[in-house]
């Protein structure tokens, strides 16, 4: 039996200890980054895409994203994203955990300096209604690829791209830039390679 457990853990890798702090590095810039927070390596990251949460203990760090040194406080059983902004220091958003298997999670973290909203690309149906700037919002809903949109108001800002929901997956939108140069870019954890 013991040869068996040792080939599982090769196969599927580390699990996390109960209480982990999970956090992963979004790059909203247009170059490749890598991040450090404590002794955990999150390395190069390409443009407008994310690494896959990676664990550690709750506790203080200092997180190192390219040049840019901060101090975070990551709490046990909570995920983390830091977002390393085109322009402007890093930031660390907390990533409240998603466990309905049998829906999909639309969550838009609006790093902008304007209130949005997230509707479907004609405009007729919320999706995600009325996110503050520098706020969150989400909904769970059934699995489909859907194509939206943001609006500021009755006013559209931009198409979304197209993002294929599963059951049981968050989709993340995170919003950067402000005024009339708005990113907005899906956050999924990233297909496994192991």
């Amino acid at each position: 039996m013991q040869a068996f457990a040792a080939g599982d853990a090769a196969l599927y890798g580390p699990t996390a200890p109960k209480g982990s702090s999970f956090v992963r590095i979004y790059n909203a810039s247009n170059a490749e980054v890598s991040a450090t927070v404590g002794s955990t390596n999150l390395s190069d990251v390409a443009p407008l895409s994310s690494s896959d949460f990676s664990f550690m203990p709750g506790g203080d760090y200092s997180a190192k994203v390219g040049s840019q040194t901060l101090p975070v406080k990551l709490a046990g059983d909570h995920y983390y994203t830091l977002v390393n902004n085109a322009s402007g220091a890093p930031q660390l958003i907390e990533e409240p955990p998603f466990r309905n298997k049998q829906k999909s999670l639309v969550r838009v973290q609006n790093l902008s300096d304007k209130a949005l909203t997230l509707k479907t690309a004609d405009g007729k149906t919320d999706v995600v209604p009325n996110v503050a700037a520098k706020g969150r919002g989400e909904r769970e809903i059934n699995p489909v690829k859907v194509s939206l949109a943001l609006y500021d108001g009755a006013t559209k800002v931009g198409d979304v791209k197209p993002v294929a929901l599963e059951r049981g997956e968050a989709a993340v939108l995170y919003v950067t830039g402000s005024g009339s140069s708005l990113s907005p870019v899906w956050v999924k954890r990233p297909v496994s390679t192991r």
